[in-house]
């Protein structure tokens, strides 16, 4: 009989929740705890753990969501990262308890998992998810037979329709988690007298962590220098050959799995062929599986364009008439100015954008929920290989279309540290939504929205700008594979869902999440950087400033309208040029004049350092600076109508709309983005490479740009 560890309950504790990539597990987490985290369909959705709370009764426990991991070797930070939960070694979450989640139609493979927990010698119970999948692939478990097994509880859900989540509850609340017995005899695994000493030395309960302390012990920084010597000692001392022994454990885990299946697993034959299996004959052809994803980025980037128009217009509408209200409601002053010529315009800069990204979002989302994005990780691998690229790579790439952050932290994912280097400085390469106001801007400036048989005009530079951001990735890392001379290679394992039907709620909520992520966490940056931009525009050297405005002629006496709105005009322009931020435009103008860039161009380009975003809001604040508030020109139409006083030529013209884009495309624009490579990479030397070597792609690929439209 199995041992039942608590017999007196405990008040606080801390249960592990783990399981195999694309399980339910994060499903479940949020059904236990009311949060709303990502949930994903393909692995390194969960890039580490995330800690909830949850009371019941009297109890107050903590949930901590570990990354989706098929075992507990070190090929990966994931694994890395639950190794040191649940052997202890990371303190501040040490479980109590682990819940181990299963995909019941993929048995063998969730219970490599739970058998290696079993042998760490943790309490813990075992939940059966996704019912409904397996019951159309006609799979039935007997989970008594299972409980007989394996001694720990076992419950059957199905996450996704709440069925069973309160079984989980009360087994939570009860804390009926059992310690099982060793399930492979793991004493075999390790020379007794190693083992023993590994044991005495670590303080640990069984051979098995020994084993698996043995394994780690070279990727575990909580080590100190002289403990991971003395076990380097040890392992020689004794011959230890650990590839082969984990070889030998692999084989010896699978075939008693396989023994446990045979007595708790019916399966019936399905006569009708299913729907997914017909569906994948064609969403992954060889060639119409490219064309059909293809397909569906058009449709997706048209529908960006077209469905937004109407809600983007009445927000710009919106936030016009709030700068001429203000302007008319408070007293003329510097204060009014930083409101109605600095805050509003540039808050307005990024929030009109929000139609057009919660689409974005909506569309990944839903190709998410449906299953389909495990087939485009798939499809992408076959393309992504040849450029050097670990298959793993994909998920971190097509992460970083919605955000360059994620998709980095996703990397954890690659055991491979080389492949995971590559992936790490190549990932903000790809169009993430950061660029796409700045797309959206220029694109209304420069292509007319005109069809090309079904298709928009604009929609198709748009998913141009994207390709163009897959080929840079592709082209950079198999430059990088062989400046680095990379020979290891790693491999992809990705799950093929069953297709379903979108889950409507979790697809809003992301939205919803996304694009408040984006409007405060952009909007802070924003904020601050407009009020500093309207200071640096508003004032300068009192002398530069006097002789500017001096230099202007002033229309005679009589002079027409059109007359004193050209002084007007001028006038402006030469304030604006005299002021801290012209001075600084002007610095760089020599540098970004052969890309087609005139100095207020520079000083956006300064700006959007801190986040890409912010060239949208910096334009709408420079061009806003001096004009009348009552003037309702938006900031496209602005732009277009800028003219260089020097050619009379338009500023924003096709040349440099598409530089700017190009430049936009490459190069390095985000602190946060630097920071988590920092993070990842653990140093700044990667950082600075990657920041010096988009700049100079962004600069050398935008002046190509500008000569071949000019």
């Amino acid at each position: 009989m199995p041992e039942v560890l608590t017999p007196e309950k405990l008040s606080t504790f801390t249960v592990a929740l783990i399981g195999n990539p694309n399980v339910g597990k994060t499903t479940i987490f949020n059904r236990l705890t009311g949060l709303r985290q990502k949930v994903g369909n393909y692995p390194g959705v969960t890039v580490d753990k995330r800690f909830a709370s949850l009371k019941i009764g009297d109890q107050n426990t903590t949930i901590i969501d570990l990354p989706g991991t098929y075992s507990i070797y070190p090929n990966s930070e994931d694994e890395v990262i639950v190794h040191r939960v649940l052997n202890g070694l990371d303190k501040t979450s040490k479980p109590d308890f682990v819940l181990a989640v299963v995909d019941m139609s993929s048995m063998e493979r969730g219970l490599f998992l739970v058998t290696q927990i079993m042998d760490l010698g943790l309490p813990m119970a075992v939940v059966l998810n996704m019912s409904d999948t397996a019951e159309e692939q006609g799979i039935k478990v007997k989970t008594h037979q299972l409980y007989k097994a394996l001694g720990v509880p076992v419950i059957q859900t199905n996450a996704r329709s709440n069925k069973g989540i309160s079984g989980i509850t009360d087994l939570i609340g009860d804390q009926m988690f059992e310690q099982p017995a060793s399930f492979l005899e793991s004493d075999r695994l390790l020379p007794e007298q190693l083992s023993t000493a590994i044991q005495e030395r670590f303080s640990l309960d069984n051979s098995y962590q020994a084993y698996q302390l043995i394994r780690f012990h070279d990727k575990e920084p909580i080590l100190s220098h002289e403990e991971s010597e003395w076990l380097r000692q040890e392992i020689k001392g004794a011959d230890f050959d650990i590839k082969s022994t984990q070889l030998q454990e692999t084989q010896d885990r699978y075939a008693a799995i396989q023994q446990v299946l045979e007595t708790v697993v019916e399966k019936t034959d399905m006569k009708k062929k299913r729907l997914t299996d017909m569906l994948d004959k064609v969403l992954l052809h060889k060639i119409g599986g490219y064309a059909i994803f293809l397909g569906i980025l058009l449709v997706i980037f048209q529908a960006v364009f077209a469905w937004s128009a109407m809600p983007m217009d009445l927000i710009d509408g919106f936030f016009a008439s709030l700068s001429a209200s203000v302007a008319g409601l408070l007293p003329e002053g510097l204060l009014t100015d930083l409101i109605t010529e600095g805050i509003i315009p540039g808050i307005g800069g990024v929030v009109i954008f929000i139609p057009q990204i919660a689409l974005l979002f909506a569309f990944l989302g839903i190709l998410e929920d449906t299953g389909y994005m495990s087939r485009v990780v798939f499809l992408m691998d076959r393309l992504m290989r040849p450029f050097g690229l670990n298959g793993k790579s994909v998920v971190p790439l097509i992460s970083g279309i919605a955000c360059a952050i994620p998709g980095i932290m996703a990397t954890r994912n690659i055991g491979n540290w080389k492949d995971r280097l590559i992936t790490i400085m190549v990932t903000p390469l790809m169009s993430c939504s950061a660029r796409l106001p700045v797309y959206v801007i220029l694109i209304g400036i420069a292509v007319p929205a005109a069809n090309i048989g079904p298709f928009n005009l604009q929609a198709l530079v748009m998913l141009g700008m994207y390709l163009l951001g897959v080929v840079a990735v592709l082209v950079t890392a198999w430059v990088l594979k062989l400046v680095l001379h990379f020979n290891e290679r790693s491999y992809l394992m990705v799950e093929m869902p069953l297709f379903r039907v979108p889950r409507w709620k979790d697809v809003l909520i992301t939205v919803y999440s996304k694009s408040k992520t984006f409007v405060f966490e952009a909007g802070k940056v924003i904020l601050a950087i407009s009020i500093v931009l309207w200071v640096l525009a508003t004032y300068g050297p009192s002398s530069a400033r006097e002789e500017a405005i001096a230099a202007v002629e002033v229309p005679a006496d009589g002079a027409s309208e059109e007359e004193m709105l050209d002084y007007q005009h001028t006038l402006e322009s030469a304030e604006l040029e005299s002021s801290y931020i012209g001075i600084a435009g002007r610095f760089i103008e020599p540098a970004i004049r052969p890309l087609g860039y005139d100095w207020k161009i520079g000083i956006a380009l300064i700006t959007s350092f801190a986040a890409r975003e912010v060239f949208v809001s910096t334009m709408a604040t420079l061009y806003s600076v001096g004009s009348e508030v009552e003037d309702e020109l938006t900031i496209q139409e602005k732009l277009k109508s800028e003219v260089n006083p020097t050619t009379g030529e338009a500023v924003f013209n096709l040349a440099t709309a598409i530089s700017l884009m190009v430049f936009y495309a490459f190069a390095m624009q985000c602190m946060s983005t630097l920071a988590v490579v920092y993070r990842e990479t653990k140093g700044w030397k990667w950082p600075l490479i990657q920041t010096v070597y988009m700049t100079a792609l962004a600069y050398v690929s935008a002046f190509i740009a500008y000569q071949l439209f000019s």
